[in-house]
C-alpha cells in the first residue's frame, strides 16, 4: 500500500499491472476521507491527443524503482471511469468507480466524499 508520506515520489511514475503490462503515468493519489489512507489514484492514459485519467485503487499495490504495481490488469483500468486531464472527479461519479472494482462504496459519515485528492 502507499504510504500517505511517500504519495508525492511516485508522481509521475509508471502505473503496470499485475503482468508487468505499462498501464500509464501516476497523476494523483485520492485518499478515503475517513482513514486518510490511499484509496484510489489516477492514471494518465491514452494517446497525447487524447489523454485521459482513469481510476484505479491502490490496495495491495506494490512500490518498484520507477513503478507502481496495482493488483488489476490492465484491461479492466482502461475501461475504469475516467475523467478529462484538466477536470475534477464529481461527487456523484465516486460511486461508479468503486462499483466497477466490485468494491463496496459507503460515502463519508454525515454524507461527504469518499474520496479527497491529495
Amino acid at each position: 500500500m502507499i504510504q500517505a508520506v511517500d504519495i508525492r515520489e511516485w508522481r509521475t511514475c509508471a502505473v503496470v499491472d499485475p503482468k508487468g503490462h505499462k498501464i500509464g503515468v501516476l497523476e494523483a493519489v485520492y485518499v478515503d476521507t475517513t482513514t486518510d489512507e490511499p484509496a484510489v489514484a489516477t492514471v494518465r492514459t491514452g494517446l497525447p491527443t487524447r489523454r485521459r485519467l482513469v481510476f484505479v485503487p491502490v490496495d495491495d499495490a506494490l512500490l518498484g524503482p520507477g513503478y507502481v504495481k496495482i493488483a488489476y490488469a490492465r484491461g479492466l483500468v482502461r475501461k475504469a471511469p475516467s475523467i478529462g486531464t484538466d477536470d475534477v472527479l464529481p461527487a456523484e461519479r465516486e460511486e461508479a468507480i468503486f462499483r466497477h472494482y466490485g468494491m463496496t462504496y459507503q460515502p463519508g459519515a454525515n454524507g461527504e466524499r469518499k474520496l479527497a485528492r491529495r
